[in-house]
């Protein structure tokens, strides 16, 4: 993919800069409007942008159906929310003469758009998370211009995609410059520099994060950078759980660890057995598909071999290989060696490979638990009744994760509003925040709050 001609960026950026004021003024039905009018385009566009992104991505059709099914939902969900005066808490204090620490004035706070949001597109969900993504609606539903920075993994794509957002938002009569695309990694680190960029969304590798966050609050003025780096997505098996659910338990491991090749950023990539020996005799892994692409493959090899590289790491088991595609595996070793050792279990390893820790007694596998940084989420597999590993555990995982999952696995994330998708660094660059669900809209608001203004000047959700 070659670099956007400056020209073109600047033309990008200011016509985002020129549409924040009408963007900003524009009513929850009009935004909700404008998200509608970019999920039915989605929709009627279906079967090129599939065939499109099978072509560039290798991921089955199937899949990226799904994918586009609930790409548009999502910006449906955050029009509905719009509409209903859900998606942002307002708070209303009214003039009180009597309050305790003197006369207090009327107070009204609400949220106003960031402004114009940069959004870095994802590799491995190339509708989910990439041009008419999760940051990208979570912006428009907030008020805010965007500017997608599209991934090289998908270029055509991420143009046709950009056309039907594009024409979305003109015909439902969006400001000019509402959303604008812009290619290539030297236009990523200018805009994410430019001073009319006002917050970032990022999906990605932790080193691209962090290099472009430290861009971002090295600015003269810095910005919000909200980006989702990677996870290991620790599993704890308790000893009661596999007593009563084995069978169950490596099932639905075998299937999360390989669905669409490992290349889920929820890929539960440790998991604490109390029975090494019968989990592997369990255990028979599938052939993968084709990963996104070369780098990423090598990737995937570097950190296997990476984490196999010590001495008391070995592949207990390698899939079957198929044309084309990596073999899935799975690495094992003890908790003493760990513990000894954090690397082993810290270091992702993105694709269809999980590491498996025997444990012994339930303090050894708190010990390795508490070496886990940010995750996204942390898994515990246990018995119906009466674990006693599991109280302390949730202690040590509600630490580190954002999201907590009892007897399911962590690979599909659904849009909702309760949903959190997010963690401590390094999951995260902003553990209170997300970038899933309908709260990821508050990353592009700020707070304002209004005092002792007439009625009729205030925002119109205050006008009560």
């Amino acid at each position: 993919m070659n670099d956007t001609m400056d020209s073109t960026v600047e033309n990008v950026l200011a016509a985002a800069h020129h549409a924040r004021r009408a963007a900003r003024r524009g009513t929850a039905t009009e935004r909700a409007t404008w998200l509608r009018a970019i999920a039915d385009g989605l929709d009627a566009g279906a079967g090129e942008l599939a065939d499109i992104a099978h072509r560039e991505t290798a991921l089955p059709l199937p899949r990226l159906r799904g994918e586009l099914v609930r790409t548009a939902f999502q910006a449906r969900l955050f029009a509905d929310r719009l509409e209903r005066g859900t998606l942002f808490e307002v708070r209303v204090d009214p003039a009180d003469p009597e309050w305790p620490m003197g006369p207090r004035p009327d107070i009204r706070r609400t949220h106003v758009p960031i402004g114009p949001v940069l959004v870095f597109a994802a590799s491995n969900f190339p509708f989910a998370f990439s041009v008419a993504g999760g940051d990208t609606i979570s912006a428009l539903a907030a008020g805010c211009p965007v500017v997608v920075k599209a991934h090289e993994g998908h270029p055509e794509l991420a143009r046709a995609t950009a056309r039907i957002v594009t024409e979305g938002l003109r015909g439902a009569g969006a400001p000019a410059g509402m959303f604008g695309l812009v290619e290539g990694h030297d236009a990523g680190v200018t805009a994410v520099q430019d001073r009319r960029i006002r917050a970032v969304g990022f999906t990605g590798s932790e080193a691209g994060g962090r290099a472009l966050f430290d861009l971002a609050v090295s600015r003269p003025d810095p910005i919000p950078f909200y980006g989702e780096l990677g996870s290991t997505n620790p599993v704890l098996v308790t000893e009661a759980g596999w007593a009563a659910r084995a069978d169950e338990i490596v099932a639905g491991f075998t299937e999360s660890c390989t669905l669409g090749s490992g290349q889920f950023c929820t890929q539960p990539g440790v998991v604490l057995v109390p029975d090494l020996a019968g989990f592997l005799e369990r255990l028979t892994l599938p052939a993968v598909g084709p990963m996104l692409n070369q780098r990423i493959e090598d990737g995937y090899t570097a950190a296997s071999e990476a984490v196999t590289s010590h001495q008391d790491v070995e592949i207990a088991k390698t899939g079957p290989s198929a044309p084309g595609a990596p073999s899935a595996r799975i690495l094992t070793t003890s908790a003493h060696a760990a513990l000894s050792d954090p690397a082993i279990i810290t270091t992702e390893i993105f694709g269809p490979a999980s590491v498996v820790v025997e444990y012994r007694g339930a303090e050894q596998a708190l010990a390795v638990l508490e070496l886990f940084e940010g995750t996204l989420t942390a898994t515990v597999q246990g018995a119906a009744d009466n674990d006693a590993q599991v109280a302390d555990a949730l202690d040590v995982l509600s630490e580190r994760a954002g999201r907590i999952i009892w007897n399911q696995w962590p690979t599909g994330v659904t849009v909702s509003d309760a949903q959190q998708h997010g963690g401590p660094w390094p999951a995260t660059t902003a553990p209170t925040s997300t970038s899933v669900g309908t709260a990821a809209a508050l990353r592009f608001a700020r707070p304002v709050a209004y005092q002792n203004l007439p009625a009729a000047v205030l925002p119109e959700e205050l006008r009560r």
